[in-house]
């Protein structure tokens, strides 16, 4: 079940709204009570499966580092 942001066209308050998987199911604001909502287009996110190898840092070092992440970008920190 996807999660969405929603603007209330009435309220003005912008939400976080689980859908239950129906495309034409009508959303109501949470706070005003409004059926009046713009879905807004929002960036997805990005899960990072198995980067590193275990017992090693975000940037492959096996020592943890002093202030995480060691790493910004392509460009680790402790180089």
């Amino acid at each position: 079940m996807p999660i969405y942001d929603y603007s209330c066209q009435d309220c003005g308050k912008v939400s976080e709204i689980l859908t239950r998987g129906a495309e034409n199911q009508t959303i109501h604001c949470p706070e005003c009570g409004s059926d009046n909502m713009l879905r807004l287009m929002t960036s997805s996110y990005m899960i990072k499966m198995g980067g590193s190898k275990k017992g090693t840092t975000c940037c492959g070092s096996e020592e943890r580092c002093s202030s995480p992440p060691c790493s910004t970008g392509n460009t680790c920190r402790r180089a």
